[in-house]
């Protein structure tokens, strides 16, 4: 498949470039740091732009199978960069004819919220408190549009390899501060172009 990646010099979007082109699939990721994306590979394409401009994301998925987010804020904890790629990704994907959306959000946000344990919902009302409602706002916009789109809400992500053991459901009783690997979370979004089990849903993955 043709795949654009958005937030693809990430730790979590450098899984998803290096699984996807492993796969086979011909990856074009829009970044704003290049060098920050090692890999040299015939099928990656590098396009230096800005995520939240509309016309350079209608540019960019011209021609794409589906878009893959692992859009981040980075070291910021008060960024409000996803909300403003969503605003430019939503008409952007309609204008280039685009349909297939697999978003990676944030297990806490919106109504999985009320499944986390006491410890989750400590640290996302103290270390995440200002961005977790700037994802919560992207991902409405993104249930509202005419998308076909996957929101993915993983738990604590962290850098440990790929296991192919985990877990995704849309509820789970969560106690302590569970863990998925990054390395987990991209193949899952990868399954999702051919077997799209969570199509138009939400998937919470955990380990």
């Amino acid at each position: 498949m043709r795949l654009l990646l958005l937030g693809a010099t990430g730790p979590t979007g450098l899984q998803l470039v290096g699984q996807a082109l492993d796969q086979g699939h011909h990856v074009t990721a829009l970044v704003r740091s290049p060098e920050k994306l090692p890999r040299v590979d015939g099928r990656l394409t590098v396009l230096v732009g800005d995520v939240a401009d509309e016309q350079e994301l209608a540019s960019a998925a011209v021609g794409q199978d589906a878009v893959l987010s692992t859009m981040g804020t980075g070291r910021s904890l008060t960024s409000d960069i996803v909300s403003r790629t969503v605003d430019a990704l939503v008409p952007a994907m309609h204008d280039a004819g685009v349909d297939r959306l697999i978003f990676l959000s944030a297990f806490g946000v919106n109504e999985t919220y009320a499944q986390a344990s006491l410890p989750q919902r400590f640290f996302y009302r103290t270390m995440l408190r200002k961005i977790y409602p700037d994802k919560g706002k992207a991902d409405r916009k993104l249930l509202a549009a005419d998308l076909d789109v996957t929101l993915v809400y993983p738990v604590t992500l962290t850098n440990r390899p790929f296991t192919g053991t985990y877990r995704v459901g849309d509820h789970f009783d969560f106690k302590g501060m569970p863990k998925i690997s990054r390395a987990d979370v991209a193949h899952f979004m990868l399954t999702q172009l051919t077997f799209p089990t969570w199509s138009r849903r939400t998937a919470i993955l955990t380990n």
